[in-house]
């Protein structure tokens, strides 16, 4: 749950945990989609992030570390 005062970013995929805007993923095209995740992570440079590695990203944005 957020802090009071903050909202969270966005619905999450379930697929490959990228924050979304709309009701679909834009990079794996999934209909998927949770507000109930945590943990936020934003991805700069994935080819040289040990986090992107072990989470299987391979493009820069903004992704939940966990989607329930």
């Amino acid at each position: 749950m957020p802090a009071p005062g903050k909202k969270k970013q966005g619905k999450v995929c379930r697929e490959c945990h990228r924050v979304v805007d709309g009701e679909s993923c834009v990079v794996c095209g999934t209909t998927n989609i949770s507000d109930d995740w945590a943990g936020y992570l934003v991805i700069i440079d994935p080819e040289h992030s040990d986090v992107a590695k072990k989470m299987n990203i391979k493009l820069p944005g903004r992704y939940a570390l966990k989607v329930r």
